[in-house]
């Protein structure tokens, strides 16, 4: 491919008047490096060296030109300078400061216009003195005409190449903002994301929490409904108790032990409440971050929507304004065969660039549905973590409501216990008493039976005289031991006479004997059996006094005192 010139000239006619001044309009490339010495001389052709020009003309740019930019002037040939009328060509010739040739024109030439056929008649009104306007009729020539027009035409084309330079310039500004738009949306999509997957990381750690809570709370429960069995167990006891108090004297060691564990047991239900209460702050206050980091990413994608819009404004704008310059290049369409033709290749031009800028905007609208969708897609997202959130917000009442329960029910149990270690206390007091009357019972029946020794001592001389007395003895024998049942007639007199509660709790019968010693420990039911086996020994003497009591006391009566 042919390499890119680095000057162009523009607009360059097939014939100039030399009557008039000439515009030599010239584009200079980025790839041009311009210079206060080029200039541009007018040269006929068949040339072979610079300084074979006619004339020429320094070849100036715009204010405020920087190198290495596009830019678009135009360069004036005085007419007085001009060549005369003829058919030979000519040529405009730029040239750089070292004298190389950067660009060449196309061929012209210069002739005079005819005298009658080539003019053109204009009326011109003019004002006088007195107020009145009068009519000129002015003749000139036509190609002086065609060229004034050439140049109206000219300049508009000048303007309308500087609107759409600037057009020009306002889309590759529209595509810059939207490039950094792009790159902001698509950081702010990244952090979205993370800031997603640290939720779902935080989602994930609390449910984790949440079913190590479920955990807890299903062994709270247990030991709840255990605890609650052993309280029931106790309240059983304790109508067994309240009808059989002094069967279950054995029991105040047990109860004491279960007291023990129902103490441990609540230290460790406090405790685990305590703990279950730290838990739900600290997720309490998790739950407010994590509602903090869904308000802020709200607010930014409202800001993304906002920017959205604006920059639909702003290419808006862009469609009117590039509406208005088709308008305008409609206009010019009406100018002379020639510079319709230039127009007509400045409209491709232009076409072009509007179907690439269609396209651009197209892509861009459907870029900008996709981020659209993209922010619906996160911000439905957060809606559902927001939901899920509310949701173990509930989920962390009802665990709060039934933690209160549990806290009611054990102040309800620690009144129950409170009155079982009262009762228990009444149990032991009652019990110290029935212990203390029956060491006093134990230091009357020892008095007694020193008393019945001694009456047995005295009576062994009558022993062969009344055979009542060894029938006794052989009775008594076999219901007691060698040394105690001699006596039993009188301990069990002196017993009934002295201790009214030792005959009453002998009476009780085997049968809730049998029901206290299976919950008693070991210890209590050998002391149990002990006090059985003498009530046992207690009930043969019962049944042995009646007999024996008349006839001792009828052969005390017949012995003489001494």
């Amino acid at each position: 491919m042919d390499k890119q010139p680095a000057v162009v000239f523009r607009n360059v006619g097939q014939l100039y008047f030399p009557q008039t001044r000439v515009e030599c309009h010239y584009s200079l490339t980025s790839e041009h490096g311009w210079s206060s010495s080029d200039w541009i001389g007018i040269f006929q052709m068949g040339w072979s060296s610079v300084k074979q020009y006619h004339t020429y003309t320094w070849a100036l740019v715009p204010e405020g030109y920087t190198e290495g930019t596009s830019v678009d002037h135009c360069a004036v040939f005085q007419a007085s300078y001009l060549p005369r009328p003829s058919a030979v060509e000519y040529q405009f010739v730029y040239v750089d400061k070292v004298g190389k040739v950067c660009a060449r024109s196309r061929p012209f030439t210069f002739c005079a216009p005819k005298p009658l056929e080539e003019l053109e008649t204009l009326k011109e009104e003019q004002d006088e003195e007195g107020g009145e306007e009068e009519e000129l009729m002015l003749v000139i020539p036509r190609a002086q005409l065609l060229q004034s027009r050439l140049e109206q035409s000219l300049k508009k084309q000048a303007g309308l190449q500087r609107a759409l330079d600037e057009a020009k310039k306002e889309v590759e500004t529209e595509k810059e903002t939207s490039k950094r738009a792009r790159l902001e949306w698509e950081t702010e999509k990244q952090a979205m994301k993370e800031e997603i997957t640290e939720l779902r990381d935080n989602l994930r750690q609390i449910c984790e929490m949440l079913k190590r809570l479920e955990e807890k709370h299903t062994d709270v429960k247990y030991s709840q409904e255990i605890q609650g069995s052993e309280l029931r167990k106790l309240v059983a006891e304790k109508g067994e108790n309240q009808q059989q108090v002094q069967d279950l004297r054995g029991e105040v060691k047990v109860l004491a032990d279960r007291e023990e564990q129902a103490n441990m047991e609540l230290q460790r239900l406090k405790e685990r409440v305590k703990k279950m209460s730290s838990q739900i702050k600290h997720d309490e206050e998790k739950r407010k971050s994590l509602q903090v980091e869904v308000e802020a990413s709200a607010a930014e994608l409202h800001s993304l929507q906002e920017q959205l819009e604006a920059s639909d404004h702003v290419a808006e704008g862009l469609r009117n304004e590039l509406r208005d310059l088709s308008t305008q290049r409609n206009h010019t369409h009406a100018e002379l065969h020639q510079v319709r033709l230039q127009v007509a290749q400045f409209t491709l031009q232009l076409s072009d660039q509007d179907l690439a800028l269609r396209e651009e905007r197209a892509t861009w609208a459907l870029e900008r549905e996709a981020y659209k969708h993209a922010a619906e897609i996160a911000k439905k997202k957060v809606q559902d973590l927001s939901c899920e959130l509310q949701r173990k917000e509930e989920w962390l009442q009802e665990e709060r409501t039934e933690r209160d329960n549990l806290e009611a029910e054990l102040g309800r149990e620690e009144v129950l216990l409170s009155d079982a270690k009262r009762e228990l206390q009444e149990l032991k007091a009652a019990l110290r008493k029935v212990q203390k009357g029956r060491e006093q019972e134990l230091l009357h029946k020892q008095d007694l039976v020193t008393c019945i020794r001694q009456l047995e001592m005295k009576l062994g001389i009558g022993e062969e005289a009344n055979p009542n007395i060894t029938e006794v003895k052989c009775i008594s024998a076999p219901g007691s031991s060698s040394e105690k049942g001699d006596f039993a007639p009188s301990a069990r007199s002196a017993s009934s006479s002295s201790c009214p509660e030792e005959s009453s709790t002998s009476e009780i019968p085997a049968e809730t004997l049998s029901q206290s010693e299976g919950d008693e420990s070991p210890v209590d039911s050998q002391d149990e059996k002990s006090q059985l086996s003498k009530r046992q020994t207690g009930e043969a003497k019962q049944l042995i006094l009646p007999e024996l009591v008349n006839p001792v006391l009828s052969e005390l009566a017949d012995s003489p005192m001494w």
